[in-house]
């Protein structure tokens, strides 16, 4: 939409606000503690309504907008929008900054997870040590502590595998809307779930060294003559050590594929040890003078069982790995939507697509064609290989698994809700909203939406919410996203704030509603 037409169809524009001066009573003292100001007034080509919300029944409003077919697809009788002088101002955060900084970075909920886990493995951990600190020799029984590594190492499997994720959202999305929203904004930290697979991963490390330990000091004491299964041990926590090492999100952020690459080929390595090590104790035992034989000392092993899972798990989505015809659609140099054919695609979930199996897989949310036979995915320029997808479309690419379930979906279990997005995060919301329509109030911020994403995306966002507010920030700089989601959020009278955005102003968006006892959700980095 051009300047002109927007005057003429009543937007407000640069010209607007030209002789408008934003003064420091506008924005609250609370928005400058996190660099919430906005930066520049803000033309916006779809803008929020009056502000008289109470005489407004917006519910009653979006059902008679998504149902009137005499509607244009593209929505031209906007209200005005609000001037940025009108913006609501932020109310004060809880606490000081250092509970703040404590609650949102050393407590979340996925710290809190991991922290359960961790806990509860060296509770036991303490206490086995203690029940045999008399024992002759000393030490807990090394087949307990293998099979109490071998456990943790299969919970953390079983936490990141799809049918298990699809089915904990399948529960958790099932909460009705009669129950508390305090209850409700719990249950929607679900996606946190990221938590448990770290903590019993790093439980299973520990349990491991002391597994380590005791076949060592065996070993040293001449006890247990098998240098072949101290070789490989010291070799498996090797391994161990360094999944965990860079996965650090410090290591992870500085080369993400690194840690993929260490994560998969190190793991795949690790599961493979793990079987030679056991036949190699197992073989040890079978040795002893009126001991079982090796076939049935390793079955009655718990690990074996353990361990059968284990390698289940992690060749089961590879034996869905496929190469599948794509048909890309150029948008602009900067995104381009790729569709697929190959399958019905449900919603609100997302995809792992790649040009190469073994060296990068990047997920993207799916957006289901209104024919139901077909999907689409919205990439973006956010990298080498995006970039690469941009510039030498593909006409093929490598699946595996299956399509998991989204963040986004916990969204149904709140009345009403406001999106905030920008760039591509698009995808996700509308994959959410065109599939489950319900009351929402979507606020996109993105560069030339229209240029960027073409005609077809914003006639979907016109369709996701007739009245959304879409910021063009290549004309206007950069908004105060946080001041904007909060004032939808009290005109919409809405029950949450869900943001999908790059990993800074998600946190930014989150942890500013949050502060202020806003239920905010949005995804967390840690995969």
């Amino acid at each position: 939409m051009t300047t002109a037409k927007a005057s003429d169809s009543g937007y407000p524009t640069e010209d607007t606000f030209r002789d408008i001066s934003i003064t420091s009573s506008s924005m609250s003292s609370s928005s400058s503690d996190d660099l919430e100001k906005g930066v520049e007034p803000i033309l916006i080509h779809h803008q929020i309504g009056p502000n008289e919300v109470e005489a407004f029944d917006y519910e009653t409003h979006a059902r008679e907008r998504r149902h009137d077919t005499t509607q244009p697809t593209m929505v031209r009788d906007q209200r005005n929008g609000v001037p940025p002088g009108h913006i609501v101002n932020l109310p004060v955060k809880r606490g000081n900054r250092i509970w703040r900084g404590l609650r949102y970075n050393l407590f979340t909920v996925y710290q809190r997870l991991f922290t359960i886990c961790l806990i509860a493995n060296m509770t036991a951990f303490i206490f086995v040590l203690a029940q045999n600190r008399h024992t002759t020799p000393w030490g807990p029984n090394r087949n307990h502590v293998a099979a109490a590594a071998a456990a943790n190492v299969l919970a953390a499997f079983l936490i990141r595998q799809e049918h298990v994720i699809n089915s904990l959202y399948a529960i958790c999305c099932a909460t009705p809307w009669w129950l508390p929203l305090r209850f409700r904004r719990v249950v929607a930290k679900l996606y946190h779930f990221g938590g448990v697979h770290s903590g019993c991963a790093v439980s299973a490390t520990v349990w491991f060294i002391l597994f380590t330990a005791l076949i060592t000091k065996d070993f040293a004491s001449g006890d247990y003559n098998q240098p072949g299964v101290v070789a490989i041990a010291y070799l498996l926590l090797a391994l161990l050590l360094s999944i965990c090492i860079f996965a650090i999100p410090k290591f992870r952020v500085v080369s993400h594929n690194t840690f993929e690459a260490v994560h998969r080929f190190a793991g795949w390595t690790a599961v493979g040890l793990f079987w030679v090590l056991i036949v190699m104790v197992s073989q040890a035992a079978s040795d002893m003078p009126g001991a079982d034989s090796l076939g049935i000392s390793m079955v009655k092993s718990p690990v074996l069982w353990i361990l059968l899972a284990i390698t289940f798990l992690t060749i089961l989505p590879w034996l869905r790995l496929r190469k599948v015809e794509a048909f890309p659609e150029v948008l602009s140099n900067h995104a381009i939507r790729i569709h697929f054919k190959y399958m019905k695609m449900g919603p609100i979930l997302g995809l792992r697509i790649s040009d190469n199996p073994l060296k990068e897989w990047h997920a993207f949310a799916s957006i289901p064609a209104a024919d139901g036979q077909s999907f689409s995915l919205i990439v973006s320029d956010a990298g080498d290989w995006t970039k690469k997808q941009i510039r030498e479309p593909g006409h093929a690419y490598w699946v595996r698994g299956i399509p998991i379930t989204g963040m986004l979906r916990m969204a149904i279990v709140f009345k009403r809700i406001v999106m905030v997005t920008t760039g591509s995060g698009i995808g996700p919301v509308l994959s959410m909203l065109n599939s489950h329509p319900m009351p929402c109030r979507l606020l996109w911020s993105t560069p030339d939406p229209e240029k960027t994403y073409g005609e077809n995306i914003m006639e979907s966002v016109s369709k996701a919410d007739p009245d959304a507010m879409i910021i063009n920030t290549r004309a206007t700089g950069r908004p105060d996203i946080v001041a904007l989601a909060y004032q939808l959020y009290l005109q919409s009278n809405a029950e949450a704030v869900f943001c999908v955005s790059n990993a800074s102003l998600t946190r930014k968006v989150v942890c500013g509603l949050e502060s202020r006892d806003i239920p905010a959700y949005g995804p967390i980095w840690d995969s």
